[in-house]
């Protein structure tokens, strides 16, 4: 018997994702037409004896979130339930505070994810994997190479070449370790609990002035480091596409990831070029019919939501165009997020800057973000929030617009509040 944990965070933080959040928690935004938490939860319920998924998080329960998992429930025909923290508890806090529901039924081993990163999801061959290394360890972590400057960035995972233990672990180190880079997806067998107690006693007896929770406990810091090099770590190197989704722009990336692999998981969700359809250049996803016109032209990687409307002499490449919007005639819009119901005027051009990884290095990452940079905006893509209108033949590049906005100009690398 096997569950699932995804850990789904709380409400963001980040601008580069705030105009978007605004309207739905991050989780559920669309990547790649369905909401980036669907990914995780499609992977999980292929898995041989799943039993059940749980969500952490400490988010507010909302509408939103109770009709996903009452949808992803249906279709993929295994229970889905909701846990909500009383407060931000850290990647090992909240699978702790409730490890008497996840141990529940006596589960042999689990799934732990976070709900932010984009990945083929290799479960089953982590399953294996485990099942291959005996049961004197307590958890295996997906691995994936990174360049060793962008490694710097990521929780770093020395490993023994010959047993695939992990001998060392550093999150974020401030000079190279290795460049084998933590995915943040894990399977542990039960064990994983006495180890996380162990800090959470320690975390009481050091607690003064009552300057953090005891209950807040980080896998990587306080127990990955800790448990490397004992023979209780081991690391399963994916060869599969890997990326976090920190901000909107690596939503955009993910996206176009997820699309290619919908070539042998999805082609339903993919358009194609037929006659009296519009002009496909390659991997689009469409959600559901929309209105349109023969003249325009998408992608290559672009994700249209339902009810779009897309008039004349259009142009869309590189983006997501959430349900509900407009994009009238000969208007062009690449590298950007168009939000819910946001209408894109005639001959407008809504552009951004992409953050794609380096495409001569096969082990590059997309960059940390910075959102200020030598004291302006840094150029990224372009962001419309929900509800914003952007009137006939101006260009908006490089900027995030928040909801509700009905702009007169043009505007360049700014934030508009």
């Amino acid at each position: 018997m096997l569950k699932a944990i995804i850990l789904i965070g709380g409400p963001q933080k980040g601008t580069r994702f705030r105009p978007l959040s605004f309207e739905v928690p991050k989780p559920l935004f669309p990547v790649a037409g369905v909401p980036m938490l669907q990914h995780h939860i499609e992977a999980c319920a292929q898995v041989p004896d799943m039993k059940e998924i749980i969500l952490i998080g400490f988010y507010q329960p909302n509408d939103e979130l109770n009709r996903f998992i009452s949808s992803a429930q249906q279709e993929f025909k295994i229970p889905i339930r909701y846990l909500q923290e009383f407060a931000a508890l850290g990647t090992g806090g909240g699978i702790y505070h409730f490890r008497d529901q996840i141990l529940s039924g006596g589960p042999a081993a689990f799934f732990l994810m976070n709900a932010d990163v984009c990945s083929e999801f290799p479960l089953q061959e982590m399953l294996r994997f485990h099942r291959q290394h005996g049961e004197n360890h307590c958890g295996v972590l997906l691995g994936t190479t990174a360049n060793r400057t962008q490694s710097l960035n990521y929780g770093c995972i020395v490993e023994n070449h010959e047993t695939n233990e992990v001998l060392h672990f550093v999150e974020k180190p401030s000079t190279f370790v290795s460049d084998i880079i933590n995915c943040g997806i894990y399977l542990f067998t039960p064990d994983i609990f006495g180890h996380i107690g162990t800090v959470f006693q320690r975390n009481q007896e050091e607690l003064t002035n009552g300057k953090q929770m005891p209950e807040v406990i980080r896998l990587e810091q306080d127990i990955f480091t800790t448990l490397a090099g004992q023979k209780k770590l081991f690391v399963y190197k994916t060869q599969y596409f890997w990326s976090q989704i920190k901000s909107a722009g690596s939503a955009i990336y993910a996206s176009r990831l997820y699309l290619k692999q919908y070539h042998q998981t999805h082609p339903e969700r993919l358009a194609t070029n037929q006659d009296g359809t519009p002009k496909i250049i390659v991997n689009i996803c469409f959600c559901i019919v929309f209105n349109f016109f023969l003249s325009i032209q998408l992608g290559a990687n672009v994700s249209i939501g339902k009810g779009v409307t897309i008039g004349g002499g259009v142009r869309v490449r590189e983006s997501i165009v959430l349900h509900g919007a407009v994009l009238q005639d000969h208007c062009c819009v690449l590298n950007s997020i168009v939000g819910w119901d946001s209408t894109v005027g005639k001959w407008a051009r809504v552009e951004g800057t992409p953050s794609d990884p380096n495409p001569n290095d096969p082990y590059a990452k997309i960059d940390s973000e910075t959102l200020f940079r030598d004291g302006g905006l840094t150029p990224s893509i372009t962001i419309l929030g929900c509800n914003v209108n952007i009137p006939s033949e101006v260009i908006i590049r490089n900027s995030i617009v928040l909801p509700h906005k009905d702009l007169n100009r043009s505007f360049q690398n700014q934030i508009i509040l």
